[in-house]
């Protein structure tokens, strides 16, 4: 019947028709609700034989699917699809609102959501909104207090996979993000940012009693103290306290002896 194309069973459902019996039989069970094929590692059910072949890989650890470029294995075929766009450049999915092209669908969505404003996942710890469902999941570590992301060098544990790739720098000296001004580089693109202040002259801190503006946040929180009398470093030899831990160092050299 695949070679003459005749579909002789027909959904009473929906009226999809299918070459073999048992085609059919696994669409029906989409109406049904129906889940027969059962994972005798975890007891997880679903609808058909090749979704549960699927998820057995989570537990045999297979990776069948191999990209030709690079030679990184995936689980999923769909997975590898994904990745290769990595190597071709390829935007496939375009923003109907602003032209603005991805590379899955599920980014094509969340960015969408730029233009909505929706915010469809709600934590129900803190009642904070998300755009994904992966930005509630981890939101909701820091309430669980879940840590999934371990350092290979030296075992400190992490809550995001970004953190874990930005503290990986601290063992391979990596600085990717370069100054287009003076070639300085550095780790974060926070860092960066905050040193293209030099260039631009921007000081978007401000403090609320004078107005004096600043271009990092820990200068500002720094000079506030000059308001609120605030010394929160104290030393450790004879509890005298200062406002910064510039000062408090500096200090500390009348106990070490120490002179630069």
């Amino acid at each position: 019947r695949t070679h003459t194309g005749e579909k002789p069973f027909f959904c009473p459902d929906c009226g999809t028709s299918f070459s073999h019996l048992s085609h059919l039989k696994s669409h029906e069970r989409i109406h049904k609700g129906e889940k027969t094929y059962s994972c005798s590692d975890c007891g997880k059910c679903f609808k058909t034989s090749n979704e549960l072949k699927i998820h057995q890989r989570t537990h045999t650890g297979e990776k069948p699917f191999f990209c030709s470029d690079c030679g990184v294995s995936f689980s999923h075929l769909g997975t590898l699809k994904t990745h290769q766009l990595i190597h071709t450049g390829e935007k496939p999915y375009s923003c109907s609102d602003c032209g603005k092209r991805f590379k899955t669908s599920t980014q094509l969505k969340g960015h969408q959501m730029t233009h909505t404003g929706e915010k469809p996942y709600v934590c129900s710890d803190c009642g904070k909104r998300f755009k994904t469902s992966t930005e509630l999941k981890v939101n909701q570590r820091t309430h669980t207090g879940e840590k999934l992301y371990y350092c290979s060098d030296c075992g400190t544990s992490f809550s995001k996979f970004s953190h874990l790739k930005t503290h990986e720098r601290i063992h391979t000296g990596e600085k990717p993000y370069v100054c287009s001004d003076c070639g300085k580089r550095f780790k974060t693109s926070t860092q960066l940012k905050v040193h293209q202040r030099t260039h631009t002259g921007e000081k978007p801190f401000f403090c609320p009693d004078c107005g004096t503006s600043f271009s990092q946040l820990f200068n500002l929180k720094s000079h506030e103290r000059i308001h609120t009398g605030e010394k929160p470093y104290s030393c450790s030899d004879c509890g005298k306290c200062f406002k910064t831990s510039n000062e408090l160092k500096v200090h500390q050299r009348t106990h070490t002896g120490e002179k630069l």
